[in-house]
């Protein structure tokens, strides 16, 4: 593969990843939207078949990595990291182009929910705990979730080896069961495979931190709540914003680490 496929299909396919996935977030927390409070099920299983989507989409340019943790797990798998900044390039800016067109796709929705003085508070607004809690939380806008990923309960430590272990399956179930033989990506069984991980993986670790398990997925959606022109969207975390990038950085080396010694 060369440094200009790699590239354009990470772009490609991290866009396509972030956009169905940043897009069942949308579709799920923003007023007006049809599937608004479909909860965390529709979530997971959006996400799964975002992934599943990605990966069959851009495997034959890149081998669909789609995420620098996984990227580095091969790196250190198979001792090369020529590839490795073409790979997180068209990643991050992958990632940040799927952010974006989830905020084209639900403008409205995004205009509706952001005015709403019940969401994001001021005269008028109705008092109840929930959205005074909402209302003033300072850290994080009312939209950031479906942008990026934060934690329930804010502890560094549980929060990123939450990252760390649900990162760990994710990449050894791509070393062991998604890469071909011929290494040239992802078979569309192993497409399967993978996308019914980020499923379970969802389902069962997802709930203390959001399950990032991507820096791409965080980083670049995080990037472009900062920059968007949304009426009070509140900050971007940016306090948290290192934890689903290293957690899932870590949980890669120590995945390859396992592979090399158990698997290789």
């Amino acid at each position: 593969m060369s440094s200009s496929d790699i590239f354009i299909g990470e772009t490609i396919g991290t866009a396509i990843l972030i956009l169905l996935g940043g897009g069942v977030c949308a579709a799920v927390t923003l007023k007006a939207s049809k599937a608004r409070n479909a909860g965390w099920l529709a979530i997971t299983f959006g996400w799964g078949f975002a992934v599943l989507t990605a990966v069959y989409t851009s495997a034959p340019l890149s081998g669909a990595h789609l995420n620098p943790a996984v990227t580095l797990a091969l790196a250190i798998k198979d001792k090369d990291f020529s590839n490795l900044p073409v790979y997180w390039g068209g990643q991050l800016l992958g990632a940040m182009i799927g952010a974006a067109l989830v905020w084209v796709a639900y403008y409205g929705q995004f205009h509706a929910h952001l005015t709403d003085k019940e969401i994001v508070g001021g005269p008028g607004a109705q008092a109840t705990a929930a959205k005074a809690v909402e209302a003033q939380e300072k850290g994080a806008g009312p939209v950031l979730g479906i942008f990026s990923t934060g934690p329930e309960i804010r502890n560094a430590v549980q929060n990123l080896l939450t990252e760390i272990i649900g990162t760990v399956v994710l990449v050894l179930a791509v070393l062991t069961q998604g890469l071909n033989d011929k290494g040239n990506g992802l078979g569309t069984l192993g497409a399967l495979i993978t996308a019914l991980v980020v499923v379970s993986i969802g389902l069962s670790l997802g709930g203390p931190t959001g399950y990032a398990i991507n820096p791409a997925r965080d980083l670049g959606p995080r990037i472009v709540h900062a920059l968007l022109p949304l009426p009070n969207k509140g900050g971007s975390d940016w306090s948290y914003a290192w934890i689903p990038v290293v957690g899932p950085l870590i949980g890669g080396a120590i995945a390859a680490g396992i592979y090399n010694v158990a698997f290789a």
